[in-house]
């Protein structure tokens, strides 16, 4: 039975834990994990090799993003998701939503900016090309709240509620681009909100709640939606293979509430990022003006003394 709309004729078992997470990769999303990953390791090695160094916390973080990618897309979870709506839905979310928000949190623009030699006078290398980017009309459009947020709702309502879906589903090309914009789509909402590498857009702490705040209402409104529908919305689950076992509206029930459910969890790492973001902040800003004081002697100080001794004096 052809399952997936890219030529695989195959019924898979039904679903466990175990037959998901066997390999299965996507040569795309395979080739891309690992060129993220050297890149980025070559970015630390060339940091350390020349005595600067890199915080462990942020490679973790970078790491464990590029890898819950490939588990979504190298390993079965990948087949399944093809015709079961609640494996897709569990790709979705971790690609739109969980990945994004580590990769950020890796800082990977900041190691590269480190990293990579800087071109001799009056040529352009890659360094200069990033710097460029980051400064660039474009990138201040994409990653404005007035854009990211109605893109990633777009990407909900837009997506699963028109033709749209199906008609990427049925190719190989379609499905890999789609998960790529989910992908990019997490990456331009969740960098100027919490990311650590420098951006065009980068408002006040409340600013950044407000806009994190602004968007995954959304998710629940979407999974609430799915779960409360009395027929398959969704033609591509519609006919799963009957070696499944599975209702494909009781999938699409589990679907939404997979997407309702998961609103919550990036929802609260994102603002733990955010907070301790801001308390670094505070506690810089602190330091920074201790150290003004102690180099002009207080200046600050001793102004507003004088200002009190002035109103002092003319009280009597």
């Amino acid at each position: 039975m052809d399952h997936s709309g890219h030529g695989m004729t195959m019924d898979l078992p039904p679903f466990t834990l175990a037959r998901s997470l066997a390999w299965s990769a996507d040569p795309f999303f395979l080739v891309a994990c690992l060129l993220g990953l050297g890149l980025y390791a070559w970015g630390v090695v060339r940091l350390r090799r020349r005595g600067d160094s890199w915080p462990v916390g942020r490679t973790a973080a970078f790491v464990t993003g590029v890898l819950t990618v490939g588990l979504m897309m190298c390993t079965r979870l990948n087949d399944y998701g093809m015709v079961m709506f609640s494996v897709h839905m569990v790709q979705h979310m971790v690609i739109s939503m969980l990945s994004p928000i580590l990769i950020l949190l890796g800082a990977p623009v900041t190691l590269a900016l480190r990293a990579l030699p800087v071109a001799g006078r009056g040529r352009k290398g890659p360094r200069e090309v990033l710097l460029a980017l980051l400064h660039s009309r474009y990138l201040r459009i994409v990653t404005h709240p007035a854009f990211t947020i109605p893109m990633f709702i777009a990407s909900l309502y837009a997506l699963y509620f028109t033709p749209l879906f199906d008609f990427l589903m049925g190719s190989k090309a379609g499905h890999v681009g789609m998960m790529v914009h989910f992908l990019a789509v997490g990456v331009v909402f969740f960098w100027p909100i919490m990311g650590v590498d420098p951006g065009p857009n980068r408002p006040g702490y409340l600013m950044r709640m407000l806009e994190l705040f602004a968007g995954m209402p959304f998710h629940a409104f979407f999974g609430i939606a799915l779960m409360m529908a009395t027929t398959p919305m969704v033609g591509t689950f519609l006919h799963p293979p009957a070696s499944l076992g599975i209702d494909p509206l009781s999938d699409q029930n589990a679907a939404g509430g997979i997407a309702w459910a998961f609103s919550e969890i990036p929802s609260v790492l994102v603002l733990l990022a955010l907070l301790f973001q801001w308390y670094r902040s505070e506690q810089r800003q602190a330091r920074r003006k201790d150290r003004a004081a102690d180099r002009d002697g207080d200046k600050e100080l001793e102004a507003y003394n004088a200002y009190l001794a002035s109103l002092n004096a003319r009280g009597n």
